[in-house]
């Protein structure tokens, strides 16, 4: 049973890394957007591919988390009752990868300058970046509160000790990418942050 919850603290903490930084992408990117429609009044090619990039980034990072190369086969392994579970937590991720794809084909069209058109690009970019942060903490919130369970009762035995002995394997992999520096998360926003317009997000301001 301890190594159990040595199992699940350590998804857990892996959780709460991926939601911080979902939700510092969502704020700085809003921040962003707002300082731009009051100042430069247009979104440039770069903040469309820098969003692009990062939402591509964080969405691809779902692929190697503890969750996805561990657990689920683990669930999987003991009992043929999970697919449902599994194919509604596979919809979130592929919900997600439609705002990714929408974002990718909106940086390569060309920026139109009309107001009304530059309006429509931040409402379109603002909208599929809170559609994938909100999409993908979902299925984070989902997962905490049904997988999690699900393995507490179907998991037994040795195999937490494998999972286990996997999860050490795998954050010395991850130690060794942070000293290389090939990790993708945590975002970090960039410096300087430019301050949030107002007290809500900064995409609704023009609200």
């Amino acid at each position: 049973m301890l190594t159990a919850t040595y199992t699940l603290v350590s998804l857990s903490v892996e959780q709460a890394s991926i939601r911080v930084s979902l939700l510092a992408f969502q704020k700085y990117m809003h921040a962003q957007l707002g300082q731009q429609m009051q100042h430069q009044n247009q979104v440039t090619l770069a903040q469309w591919q820098y969003a692009a990039d990062w939402l591509n980034r964080l969405y691809q990072s779902g692929y190697w988390r503890k969750v996805e190369l561990y657990l689920i086969p683990a669930i999987r392994q003991a009992t043929p009752h999970a697919d449902g579970l599994i194919a509604e937590l596979n919809h979130l991720q592929h919900a997600a990868l439609e705002s990714v794809n929408l974002v990718q084909q909106s940086a390569g069209l060309a920026v139109d300058t009309s107001q009304q058109q530059i309006e429509a690009q931040i409402d379109t970019l603002c909208a599929s970046i809170d559609a994938f942060c909100l999409t993908l903490l979902a299925r984070l919130e989902k997962e905490e509160r049904e997988l999690f369970a699900l393995a507490r009762k179907v998991i037994v035995g040795e195999a937490w000790f494998s999972i286990a002995y996997q999860f050490l394997a795998h954050d010395a992999r991850a130690e060794e990418d942070r000293r290389s520096k090939a990790q993708v998360l945590p975002f970090v926003a960039p410096k300087p942050v430019l301050p949030e317009v107002g007290t809500g997000s900064a995409c609704r301001a023009r609200a």
